[in-house]
C-alpha cells in the first residue's frame, strides 16, 4: 500500500486532498488542522514555505485570494488569474523543497492527459524561487464529502459516480497516471450531473505519496467511495471525512449489511474492490485488482436506470391584490367586517345626462343608416338566380382559419454523444452523415455483444444542433435494421448545450428501421439528442446501429 502513516491503507486515511477548486468548499486537511509546518511524508527537514499574503501577484498574472491549505512546506490558494478573469487554484512550493521537482513532473504530466473527467492543470512553473502550479477551479461544483454530510446517495447517483470515476482512473492508468490520494474531498459532481476528479498525481507527489502497486491503491479507493456512497459510513475503524467508521474488531461486511435497502448489485461492487487489502465477504465474486477490471464488473451488472421525474400538479391559481381590486389599500384587521362599497348610480349628474342624450341619438341615426342600406342592397340582389346566392354562400365559409403547416428545419451541426463510455466518444468522424442528404451513407456505432450494448452503458447518440431555440414538431430518423430510439430535449430558454446525459429530457420513443418521433407537448428546443437504445444484429451476428438520416420539422 502507498500510504506514509504505517499500516493502514491508503483510503483508510482521514487526510484530505488539497484544495482543487469547489466554491464555498473551504479545504480542510485533516493531517494536520491547524499545521502550519511540519515534516514531509518521505522525510524530508522542515521547509518554511514562501512568505506569500492575499494580493500578492505571481508572474504579474495570478492574484492570490485566500489560503485554503498550508501544510508540509507547501500552501495551496485561491486566486484570480486577471488576464483571462477567471477564479484559478495555486499550489505553491519553495523551489529547493525536496518534493518539488517530482510537483512539476506530476503537474505537467497530469496537463498532458487533457482528459475533461479531471481537474485540469493549467500551468506549472519554477519561478523567483518558488513552484508553482495552476489549476481550475469549479465554482459550480460540489465535493463528495459535502454530498454525503446530508446522507447516502440514491442508487443511480451512486451508480453514476463510481461507473465515471473507474472509467476516468481506467483511461489515466492506461497513459500511467495514477492518482493515489482518492478521498470524498477529491471527487466532485458539477452541477450538470457530471463527476470530476481533482489532483491528479499532484497531490500525492506534494505529500510524497507513492505506491508499488498503483492500480490496485487507486481500485481499493475507488471501493471505498462506493461503500461511503451507499451506507455514509467510512469501510474501516476510524471516523474519517465526517463519517463513523465501521464497528471495532467486526471486520469489513458488505454495504448491505450495514444499511438497509442498499442495492445488491452495488454492495457486491464495493466488497470486490475493497478486497485488495485482504477484506473477503463470502458472496462476492473474484476481487478487482485495477480499474479495469472494476469498469469490465460494472458492465456486467443489470442497468440501472435514472428514477422517473416526479410531476407534481402546479398550486391552485391564486388571484392577486391588485387582480382583486385591493391593490394599494390597507389590509383589514383581522376579525372585523368590513363594509362593502356601494357604487354610485351611473350617470346622475348634469354631463351624465347629455352625455345620454347624445349616444341615444347616435343609436337613433346609426340605425336608420343601416336600415336604409339593407333595403337598397335587397332590392340590388332580387335579380341574382339562386345559385348565385349558394355560391356566395360557399364563399363565405372558406374564411375559417387555416392550420398551421409543417415546416422543414435545418440542422446546423451534429456530434456524437457517449456520455457513459470509457472515452466519451463514438465514431465522431461519420457523424455528420446523419443529415448530409447523401442516400447510403450513415453514422454507425461500435460494435456489442447484445442489443442493450454488451450492458456495457444505457445507450449511445447523436446531438443535433438547430442553430437557435426552435419549435420541434417531429423527427424522423433512418436507421438500418430495427431499432430502438428516444427523442431527447434539452432546456430551450438558454441555447445552452448540456453536457451530461440528465441535461436532456425524454420527449418522445420508438423503435423501426423508419421512425418518426412526435413529442406530445410543445418542445422548443436548441439542441436535441437521438438516443439509440437498442441496436440491430449485424450479419455477423454482432449488434451495431447504424443511422442513415435525420429530418427535424415545426
Amino acid at each position: 500500500m502507498a500510504d506514509n502513516s504505517g499500516d493502514q491503507p491508503l483510503t483508510a486515511q482521514a487526510d484530505q486532498s488539497t484544495a482543487d477548486g469547489v466554491a464555498k468548499n473551504r479545504e480542510r486537511d485533516t493531517d494536520s488542522d491547524e499545521a502550519q509546518e511540519s515534516i514531509g511524508a518521505d522525510g524530508s527537514g522542515k521547509t518554511s514555505p514562501p512568505e506569500l499574503h492575499s494580493g500578492h501577484k505571481l508572474a504579474r498574472r495570478y492574484r492570490l485570494e485566500e489560503c485554503v491549505t498550508r501544510l508540509d512546506g507547501f500552501s495551496s490558494w485561491r486566486a484570480v488569474d486577471e488576464k483571462l478573469r477567471r477564479a484559478v487554484g495555486v499550489h505553491i512550493l519553495p523551489a529547493d523543497h525536496s518534493r518539488a521537482r517530482s510537483v512539476l513532473a506530476a503537474a505537467r504530466s497530469s496537463a498532458l492527459l487533457g482528459d475533461p473527467r479531471f481537474v485540469q492543470v493549467l500551468d506549472a512553473v519554477e519561478e523567483n524561487d518558488v513552484v508553482y502550479v495552476v489549476h481550475e477551479w469549479l465554482p459550480d461544483a460540489t465535493e463528495l464529502t459535502t454530498l454525503l454530510a446530508a446522507g447516502p446517495l440514491e442508487v443511480y447517483d451512486a451508480y453514476q459516480m463510481v461507473s465515471q470515476v473507474s472509467a476516468a482512473m481506467a483511461a489515466s492508468h492506461r497513459e500511467g497516471l495514477a492518482h493515489l490520494r482518492l478521498n470524498p474531498n477529491a471527487v466532485l459532481r458539477t452541477s450538470t450531473g457530471q463527476w470530476r476528479i481533482r489532483g491528479l498525481a499532484v497531490n500525492a507527489a506534494l505529500r510524497g505519496i507513492s505506491s508499488d502497486t498503483p492500480q490496485r491503491t487507486d481500485t481499493e479507493s475507488i471501493g471505498a467511495l462506493l461503500y461511503a456512497a451507499l451506507t455514509q459510513r467510512w469501510p474501516y475503524e476510524n471516523d474519517a471525512y465526517g463519517m463513523s467508521g465501521l464497528p471495532k474488531d467486526i471486520g469489513l461486511i458488505p454495504p448491505d449489511q450495514v444499511r438497509a435497502g442498499v442495492h445488491r448489485g452495488l454492495s457486491e461492487l464495493a466488497m470486490r474492490a475493497l478486497a485488495n487489502d485482504g477484506a473477503t465477504a463470502s458472496r462476492h465474486e473474484s476481487p478487482c485488482t485495477t480499474p479495469e477490471e472494476l469498469v469490465k464488473a460494472i458492465g456486467e451488472m443489470p442497468r440501472i436506470r435514472p428514477p422517473e421525474p416526479a410531476f407534481t400538479s402546479p398550486p391552485d391559481y391564486q388571484r392577486t391584490n391588485y387582480q382583486q381590486g385591493t391593490y394599494g389599500r390597507p389590509a383589514p384587521h383581522p376579525g372585523i367586517t368590513q363594509p362593502t362599497p356601494v357604487p354610485p348610480p351611473p350617470l346622475q349628474s348634469r354631463t351624465g345626462k347629455a352625455l345620454k342624450w347624445a349616444v341615444s341619438a347616435l343609436l337613433i341615426a346609426a340605425l336608420g343608416l343601416g336600415s336604409w342600406q339593407l333595403a337598397d342592397a335587397l332590392m340590388e340582389q332580387g335579380g341574382e338566380t339562386d345559385e348565385t346566392n349558394k355560391t356566395q354562400t360557399t364563399d363565405g365559409d372558406d374564411k375559417s382559419p387555416e392550420k398551421p403547416v409543417s415546416k422543414p428545419i435545418a440542422i446546423r451541426g451534429a456530434q456524437d454523444f457517449d456520455p457513459f463510455g470509457s472515452d466519451g466518444s463514438e465514431k465522431p468522424g461519420d457523424v455528420g452523415k446523419v443529415y448530409d442528404d447523401t442516400p447510403g451513407t450513415y453514422w454507425q456505432t461500435d460494435f456489442y455483444l447484445s442489443a442493450d450494448f454488451g450492458r456495457l452503458k444505457p445507450g449511445v447518440g447523436v446531438i443535433l444542433d438547430l442553430g437557435e431555440v426552435q419549435q420541434v414538431g417531429k423527427v424522423t430518423v433512418s436507421f438500418v435494421g430495427h431499432t430502438s430510439v428516444e427523442l431527447r430535449a434539452a432546456p430551450g430558454d438558454d441555447g445552452f448545450r448540456p453536457t451530461s446525459f440528465d441535461g436532456y429530457a425524454k420527449v418522445a420513443e420508438g423503435s423501426g428501421s423508419s421512425v418518426t418521433l412526435k413529442p406530445g407537448k410543445a418542445v422548443k428546443s436548441r439542441y436535441l439528442l437521438v438516443w439509440l437504445t437498442e441496436l440491430p444484429q449485424t450479419s455477423d451476428g454482432n449488434f451495431r446501429g447504424r443511422v442513415m438520416d435525420v429530418k427535424v420539422s415545426s
